[in-house]
């Protein structure tokens, strides 16, 4: 029942990609020390969610005028100064992001909390 809720699915979703980035974060870890290793990263989860049968609307002439359509998100390598074995992992910034990837995991959650809770209200029986 949930899950056909479009609030449920978002929140899933964004749960999903926090958990799929995270593992990214952790291959960037793992390979901190390997010669040529280039640092990966995820699109954010602004950027890439999309649901079928739900457009965004504009809400002037000009907004949104280009979207990219991938369905699949991809890699991107991150930008910053390498070392000189050529690897570009920077433990730093990794942290930044697995802080940044927990909010959102976070997010997800108290979403489909709050979604869950109203639900319940509305059928009578809160907790």
């Amino acid at each position: 029942m949930f899950e056909k809720l479009q609030l449920t699915r978002m929140a899933n979703a964004m749960a999903e990609r926090a958990g799929a980035r995270l593992g990214v974060v952790a291959q960037n870890v793992a390979n901190a020390d390997t010669p040529g290793y280039k640092a990966m990263d995820l699109p954010s989860f602004a950027e890439t969610y999309q649901e079928s049968g739900t457009a965004m609307r504009a809400t002037r002439a000009g907004h949104m005028t280009s979207q990219d359509d991938a369905a699949e998100p991809v890699l991107r390598r991150t930008k910053g100064a390498g070392a000189p074995n050529g690897n570009s992992v920077s433990l730093e910034q990794e942290m930044v992001k697995t802080a940044t990837i927990r909010q959102d995991h976070d997010m997800a959650l108290a979403i489909y909390r709050n979604t869950s809770e109203i639900i319940r209200a509305s059928l009578g029986r809160a907790r």
